[in-house]
C-alpha cells in the first residue's frame, strides 16, 4: 500500500501557512463574492461566487442565496462547469440569470450565454431563451411583469433569422475579418464588432404550437425577444442603461459619434410598446449617464460628465431628471464628492448613493427636496452593489476593506448599524494590521495613505530578513492606477498582505487626482502628472519613513496602469528606491495616445506640450534602479508597445543598460495571453512570485526561487 492509501491518521500532518496569504496556491483559492440582487419583497438576496477549479486554471461562478434576516446559512442555488452570472428578479419572485452551461433538453446544440429561469416555487432552473450571438445582460422591472436583455447582433442582420444566417457564414467559412467605419474599434482587451449592442424585450411567443405536439405539465409558455434598438448601430456598447417601475420605459446613455473621431454619451428614453427612441439629454460637450428611476417613475437619477479638456479637470455631478418636464437640476451641489447612484428609498424622498471619501467609499442619504447628505455608514470600508429593502428601513450591499475581501452585509438606514450577513466564505485571516499615514504636500495639501503592517507576533518578519535591521520592515509604495481613483476597497489584484505576509510594510497614497478629497485635490494635479503626484508621494513616503518601525534603506515603489506611469517617473527623478515594478504601464506619451484603445480620451486631457513634458521616457538615462516591467499582449488599455519600447530603451539607455556580456538587472515579464489585468489564477501566482523574487534580490539582498511554473 502506497503512502497515499494509507489512512489520514497515520500520515504526518502536512504544515499548514500561517495565512491565506503566506501561501500563494491558498490564496487564489479563496472564494470571491461579487454583485446583489433583492427579490421584489425583499426576502431573497442572491450574490455571485467565484471558486477555483479543481485544476486551479480558472474560476467558475455560481449563483448563492443569502438570508437576508441573518438567521440560515448561506446556500448555493446553482450548480454548472461553466456557471452562472447576472441575477435579476422578476416581479412575481422568479429568479433570471445567464449561463452557458448546457440545454439539458437539446444535448446536442453548442451551448451559448442563454437566458435561465429558476422559478420561485422551486425546481430545476431552465432555459426559457436561447439565441446564437447569446444574451449579455438580463434585467427587470421592479413592479411590472417585463424583462428585457441586452444582446448583439451582427450589423446587416433584419431579424433573429438572419443574424443566426449570417453568424453561421462567418463561423463555417472562418472569417474573423472586421470593417469599421467608427471609432472605437476595440475596449481594454475585446475587439469590437462586427456585432453590435442591441436592447430586447423578453415577450412571450405569439406562434402558434404546432399541430397535434403533445405538451407536458410543466411546460411553460415560450419566449421570444422583440428588438427595441434595431437601427441603433454601436451606440450600445458602453450603455447604462434602467428600466422604469412600470416596465414602459426604458433609460439609456448612447453613444453618439462626432467629428474628428470623439464621442459623446446621450441619454435616451425607449417607448417599450412602440420602441420610439427620443433623445431626453444631448449637448455638446458632455457626457449624461441614467442611474436608477424612482418608485413613482417621475425621477431619474443621471450622472453628468462634462468632457475634460488639457485645463478642465475631470467632473462627475448628480442631476436629477423630471421625466415630465424634461427638466434637469442639480443634486447636493454644495457637497465636494462624486456619487454613484445606487437606489431609491421607497417613497421616492431620498436618493442612496457611494461616493469615494477620504480612503473610505460610504453609503450616503441624499434629500431629493433639500439636496442634504447624510452619511450613512460609518466604518473605514467600501460600499458597492447597494439595494434597498421594500419598507425602506434597511439597505443591502457588498462591503469590502483592506481588512477584508467583499462580502454581503445588511444596514440599518436609521442607524447606520452593519451586519454582516451568513456569507458564503468566512473572512481569511489576515497577517498583519492597517493602520494610516498623514502628511503634509509641497502647497500645504493635506495627505493620507493605508499602511499595511506585518503581524509583530508572527514570523513573516523574519521571512523577509528584517532580523538584523533593529526589527524594522522594509517599505513597498504601491501607486494606484485610474489615476482618478482611490485605495479604498479590497483588490484581489494588488494585494497588500501577500507582500506583508513576507514581511514588508506595504504604502497606499492616495495622491493628487485620487478620488474623495473634493474636486481641487484633482484640478491641483490635472495635466502636471510628473510634477503633484509625485512630490505627493514622496511627501507621504517621507513621512511614513519616520516611523521607527519601517527601514528607509530598505525601499522599493510598484504601481501599474497610471501607477505603472508614475512607477516609471519615479524611476527617472530619483534613486532612492533599491527596485520598481512598472505593470501595465505609459512610458512614451506621444506614442501612447494615438494607440490606446480610447485615445478620444486622451486627447482631451493633454496637448502636445503637457505630453512632451510628461513623458517618463526622457528620462530613461538618468535611470539607475533595477526595473521589472510586466506587460500583457491583449492590453489595448495601454498597448504592448508602451512596454516593449520601455524595455528596450532599459537594455539600451539606462543607466543599468545591457554590458558587454548582455547582462542587466532588469527583467521583463510577458505574458501573451492576459490583458490589462492578470486574471488567470496560475498567471497570477506567476506575476505575485516573480514580483516577490525580484523584490527580495535588490531589496532584501536574499536569493529567491523563481515559480516553477515558468519553468526555469
Amino acid at each position: 500500500m502506497s503512502a497515499h492509501d494509507q489512512p489520514a491518521e497515520d500520515q504526518p500532518a502536512a504544515p499548514q501557512p500561517e495565512t491565506p496569504f503566506h501561501d500563494l496556491d491558498h490564496y487564489i483559492a479563496i472564494p470571491r463574492i461579487s454583485g446583489l440582487a433583492l427579490s421584489p419583497d425583499g426576502t431573497r438576496l442572491v450574490t455571485t461566487v467565484a471558486t477555483l477549479n479543481g485544476k486551479g486554471t480558472e474560476y467558475g461562478t455560481a449563483l448563492w442565496e443569502i438570508d437576508p434576516t441573518d438567521e440560515a446559512p448561506a446556500r448555493r442555488i446553482t450548480r454548472s462547469a461553466k456557471g452562472e452570472a447576472g441575477a435579476a428578479f422578476a416581479a412575481n419572485g422568479d429568479l433570471f440569470f445567464t449561463s452557458a452551461r448546457p440545454d439539458p433538453e437539446k444535448p446536442d446544440e453548442d451551448p451559448v450565454n442563454a437566458l435561465w429561469l429558476l422559478p420561485r416555487a422551486g425546481g430545476e432552473a431552465r432555459v426559457v431563451l436561447s439565441r446564437p450571438g447569446g444574451v449579455e445582460r438580463v434585467f427587470t422591472a421592479r413592479k411590472a411583469d417585463a424583462t428585457f436583455v441586452q444582446a448583439s447582433a451582427l450589423a446587416g442582420s433584419t431579424d433573429e433569422a438572419d443574424d443566426e444566417e449570417r453568424r453561421k457564414a462567418r463561423k463555417e467559412g472562418k472569417v474573423s475579418a472586421i470593417l469599421h467605419s467608427s471609432y472605437p474599434v476595440r475596449f481594454w482587451d475585446a475587439d469590437l464588432g462586427p456585432a453590435q449592442p442591441r436592447l430586447f424585450a423578453v415577450e412571450r411567443s405569439q406562434a402558434e404550437p404546432e399541430p397535434g405536439k403533445p405538451g407536458t405539465v410543466d411546460e411553460a409558455p415560450a419566449l421570444e425577444l422583440r428588438n427595441l434598438t434595431p437601427d441603433i448601430g454601436a451606440g450600445l456598447r458602453f450603455s447604462e442603461t434602467f428600466a422604469s417601475p412600470d416596465g414602459r420605459t426604458l433609460y439609456a446613455s448612447v453613444a453618439r459619434p462626432l467629428a474628428k473621431g470623439d464621442l459623446r454619451s446621450e441619454m435616451v428614453a425607449i417607448d417599450v410598446a412602440s420602441g420610439t427612441r427620443r433623445a431626453v439629454l444631448a449637448e455638446d460637450g458632455m457626457d449624461y449617464i441614467p442611474g436608477p428611476v424612482s418608485p413613482d417613475g417621475r425621477t431619474v437619477a443621471v450622472v453628468v460628465e462634462p468632457h475634460t479638456t488639457p485645463t478642465n479637470a475631470y467632473r462627475s455631478e448628480l442631476h436629477l431628471l423630471d421625466v415630465e418636464s424634461g427638466q434637469l437640476r442639480r443634486l447636493a451641489p454644495e457637497w465636494d464628492r462624486m456619487a454613484h447612484p445606487a437606489d431609491w428609498l421607497p417613497d421616492g424622498s431620498a436618493l442612496i448613493v457611494t461616493a469615494d471619501d477620504g480612503g473610505r467609499s460610504p453609503v450616503f442619504r441624499i434629500d431629493v427636496a433639500t439636496g442634504q447628505v447624510a452619511k450613512v455608514t460609518h466604518d473605514d470600508a467600501a460600499y458597492t452593489d447597494v439595494v434597498v429593502s421594500p419598507d425602506g428601513a434597511s439597505a443591502y450591499a457588498v462591503r469590502s476593506s483592506y481588512l477584508f475581501p467583499p462580502e454581503a452585509v445588511r444596514i440599518d438606514l436609521g442607524s447606520g448599524e452593519t451586519t454582516r450577513l451568513p456569507n458564503p466564505a468566512e473572512r481569511p485571516t489576515i497577517p498583519g494590521r492597517l493602520e494610516e499615514v498623514t502628511a503634509t504636500a509641497e502647497d500645504g495639501t493635506p495627505l493620507r495613505a493605508w499602511l499595511a503592517l506585518p503581524d509583530p507576533s508572527g514570523s513573516s518578519g523574519e521571512t523577509a530578513g528584517t532580523s538584523g535591521y533593529g526589527g524594522r520592515h522594509p517599505l513597498l509604495l504601491w501607486i494606484h492606477g485610474g489615476p482618478i481613483g482611490s485605495w479604498n476597497a479590497w483588490t484581489w489584484r494588488w494585494n497588500p498582505w501577500l507582500l506583508t505576509a513576507q514581511g514588508y510594510a506595504v504604502l497606499l497614497p492616495d495622491p493628487s487626482l485620487s478620488t474623495g478629497y473634493g474636486q481641487s485635490f484633482i484640478d491641483r494635479g490635472w495635466g502636471r502628472w510628473g510634477s503633484q503626484p509625485f512630490t505627493d508621494l514622496m511627501a507621504i513616503t517621507d513621512a511614513a519613513l519616520e516611523r521607527g518601525d519601517l527601514d528607509p534603506e530598505r525601499t522599493a515603489a510598484m504601481g501599474g496602469s497610471f501607477g505603472g506611469y508614475m512607477a516609471n517617473w519615479v524611476a527617472g527623478h530619483t534613486d532612492r528606491f533599491r527596485a520598481i515594478v512598472t505593470h501595465a504601464s505609459l512610458w512614451a506619451l506621444d506614442a501612447f495616445g494615438p494607440t490606446t484603445d480610447m485615445a478620444l480620451y486622451w486627447s482631451r486631457e493633454m496637448d502636445a506640450a503637457m505630453m512632451d513634458a510628461n513623458s517618463p521616457h526622457h528620462s530613461v538615462e538618468r535611470i539607475s534602479t533595477p526595473m521589472l516591467v510586466i506587460h500583457g499582449d491583449k492590453d489595448y488599455r495601454v498597448p504592448i508597445g508602451e512596454g516593449l519600447r520601455l524595455w528596450w530603451e532599459l537594455l539600451s539607455a539606462s543607466q543599468l543598460a545591457a554590458d558587454d556580456e548582455g547582462r542587466t538587472p532588469h527583467r521583463f515579464l510577458y505574458f501573451p495571453d492576459e490583458n490589462h489585468w492578470i486574471l488567470q489564477p496560475q498567471h497570477a501566482k506567476v506575476w505575485y512570485g516573480v514580483v516577490s523574487a525580484f523584490l527580495a534580490e535588490h531589496v532584501l539582498g536574499e536569493e529567491r526561487e523563481l515559480p516553477k511554473e515558468l519553468g526555469l
